[in-house]
């Protein structure tokens, strides 16, 4: 009889102390690149996971919940968790909002890649693009109370590199990990 955590188990004895199993269809499983797990979704042999959604706030969130998990994985310390996350809410409200402009029915492409040493995300949206050089400075002072030019000018602050891909549907962002021997405390 096979054991379980030093625990004897059998299949009988199994379905005796748990009710059956509904079945509710495939579940995505989490992989972690960090965790010695080869990563091989959407077909990505170089690690990256790709998700596409609706233009909806809420699947936003979701995925910005993987790629939390994932960044913890790679033991990425709390503000560089903090600043991905801040710029990557930024990008994925813009492509929602300003992009696909709430259409639901349009699709939000995410491909990232997450490792010890970086983050990198491509985010591309349906919508027609802007010219990043367009967007008011919002640090002039004609521009303090205007509410547009924040989002980028957080996600220029908080990432590595932020790029544009013309006609400007699309964005890709990296977040480099400091080249630190002593990451977490640990020497």
């Amino acid at each position: 009889m096979p054991e379980a955590g030093g625990i004897p188990w059998s299949e009988s004895a199994a379905m005796a102390t748990w009710p059956p199993r509904q079945e509710v269809g495939p579940v995505p499983e989490i992989l972690f690149p960090c965790e010695k797990v080869s990563m091989r979704e959407s077909g990505h042999d170089d690690g990256s996971r790709e998700v596409v959604i609706p233009s909806d706030p809420a699947e936003a969130r979701r995925v910005q919940d993987d790629i939390e998990q994932a960044l913890k994985a790679c033991e990425f310390e709390e503000r560089d968790i903090f600043s991905i996350k801040l710029a990557l809410e930024e990008a994925l409200v813009n492509a929602i909002k300003h992009g696909n402009q709430m259409d639901r029915s349009k699709k939000v492409t995410i491909r990232y890649q997450v490792s010890t040493e970086r983050f990198h995300i491509k985010i591309a949206d349906e919508g027609k693009g802007f010219d990043p050089e367009d967007v008011p400075d919002p640090m002039a002072p004609e521009n303090l109370e205007r509410p547009c030019g924040r989002g980028l000018l957080l996600m220029r602050h908080y990432m590595t590199e932020v790029t544009y891909v013309p006609p400007g549907n699309q964005l890709t962002m990296s977040k480099e990990r400091p080249k630190n021997p002593q990451r977490n405390g640990t020497k």
